[in-house]
């Protein structure tokens, strides 16, 4: 049985986080509605879905949907990449699209190389760069 993994983004504006991704950040997908009911991404190994938040907090239960309360979840997306170069590209485009840096670019404790950003809904990203990282053919972060 094949498995598919998404990532869901319940989000406040659809238009204004599709233009973010799709336009401003450069993700890859099929929606060419400025403000459809949903968007997928393309990503290696999962798609990336944005997902109106409060339709998201109805689906999840419609009786008693859960509260939309801004601010850090503890729940943070990974952007890795395979240059040390493209942590500082990623948060330049970042920044041309409209995203709030949180942290720039800077060396890790780990010995890699970070930054911190949050898209246009408040959820937080972290570009990283590792010298140890190894990716396979399909671009997937192998541990």
């Amino acid at each position: 049985m094949n498995k598919i993994t998404c990532i869901c983004l319940g989000v406040r504006d659809m238009t204004r986080s599709i233009q973010f991704y799709r336009d401003g950040l450069g993700y890859k997908t099929d929606c060419t509605e400025a403000n459809p009911m949903v968007c997928f991404f393309d990503t290696p190994g999962t798609k990336f879905e944005l997902y109106p938040l409060t339709q998201l907090a109805q689906d999840i239960n419609p009786d008693n949907p859960p509260a939309l309360n801004p601010g850090f979840t503890g729940f943070t997306l990974a952007y890795n990449v395979a240059e040390k170069e493209e942590v500082d590209q990623i948060i330049d485009l970042v920044r041309q699209a409209g995203g709030t840096i949180i942290k720039e670019p800077q060396p890790v404790f780990w010995g890699g190389y970070h930054a911190y950003f949050s898209d246009p809904d408040g959820y937080t990203w972290e570009v990283a760069w590792g010298a140890n990282f190894q990716y396979d053919e399909q671009g997937l972060l192998k541990f």
